[in-house]
């Protein structure tokens, strides 16, 4: 990490990263704080399927970003409850008199096939996922509409962490891939909510080699050989996340990009294809023949990761 530097895209910035302890909410941090931003790093320092807690990850970054000249500081609550949120949102303005941008990024998986999936499990992948994004987004969004309402119209950002799961489905994952779906739909919801208040809500869905991942996708996560460019590096990903939590970003809200190695993509979400109206009630045989015509012209869905 380079230090930060004053002319950095997001000098002077108040952003709040979750999961920021290791993998992608680690690489966002750092490369926030070298843009001059000052950072808020959350993270509950749990183990991979969500338990225990530790305050060792976050700080740990706290230290590399400070030793690089940057600002930075530790929130270790847990972003899917109220208090944790609520504290989150309150120790950036309370340490750094403000708040900017809102990375949503914490989550972990409890990996099972549909027959075999505990309801303990669904929920707790929902909650970390889902509702941790819901409630820093809730509690940011509040500060950010008063700030507004006040006459103080704020230049503010959300970045939200969706997946490929969330996307086309991932097989072995269905809480993992049913929450990340749920993310971009608040994500399309908070943009056309907090619009008329000065803030952009984007998404992004990354392929990186974190925790998560270099355990499901041991083979395509693996890290090549020495001086090879490593495109499952989670920095790759960072410099996107850097630019939507920036201003430079104005006036990109309710947009969701993949991103991987070197390459980013505008996702283009549920579009209507080919359709028929009968103009009255189908019969069931008829509604049959018309969605196998329509399904004869229309694109073929993408394949679910797991099955491809």
């Amino acid at each position: 990490m380079t230090a930060a530097v004053e002319s950095g895209i997001c000098a002077g910035r108040v952003v709040i990263v979750t999961g920021a302890g290791r993998g992608l909410g680690r690489a966002h941090a750092r490369a926030y704080a070298a843009e001059g931003a000052r950072v808020v790093v959350n993270d509950l320092g749990a183990a991979l399927d969500g338990s225990g807690a530790s305050g060792g990850p976050a700080q740990d970054v706290v230290d590399e970003i400070r030793a690089a000249g940057g600002e930075a500081v530790a929130h270790c609550g847990d972003v899917a409850t109220t208090a944790g949120a609520a504290s989150l949102v309150r120790t950036a303005l309370e340490t750094y008199g403000g708040l900017d941008t809102l990375v949503n990024n914490a989550g972990f998986l409890r990996d099972r096939m549909l027959v075999n999936l505990d309801e303990d499990d669904w929920d707790a992948v929902l909650r970390v996922h889902l509702k941790g994004h819901f409630l820093p987004l809730k509690h940011a969004a509040a500060h950010w509409r008063a700030a507004a309402k006040a006459g103080r119209a704020p230049h503010a950002c959300v970045v939200n962490t969706s997946s490929g799961a969330g996307l086309s489905g991932s097989v072995g994952q269905g809480n993992y891939s049913a929450a990340k779906a749920g993310i971009l739909g608040l994500t399309m919801v908070a943009a056309a909510e907090l619009a008329p208040y000065g803030v952009r809500v984007n998404a992004i869905a990354p392929a990186a080699r974190t925790r998560m991942t270099e355990r499901t996708f041991a083979d395509t996560m693996a890290a090549p050989q020495e001086g090879a460019f490593d495109a499952m590096a989670p920095e790759n990903v960072s410099p996107l996340v850097v630019w939507l939590g920036s201003t430079a970003s104005s006036g990109v809200t309710g947009r969701v990009f993949e991103a991987e190695g070197g390459r980013i993509t505008v996702m283009e979400g549920w579009r209507p294809g080919p359709s028929a109206d009968k103009a009255a009630r189908w019969s069931p045989a008829e509604a049959g023949g018309a969605a196998l015509e329509l399904l004869a012209r229309a694109e073929p869905p993408q394949p679910v990761y797991g099955a491809r």
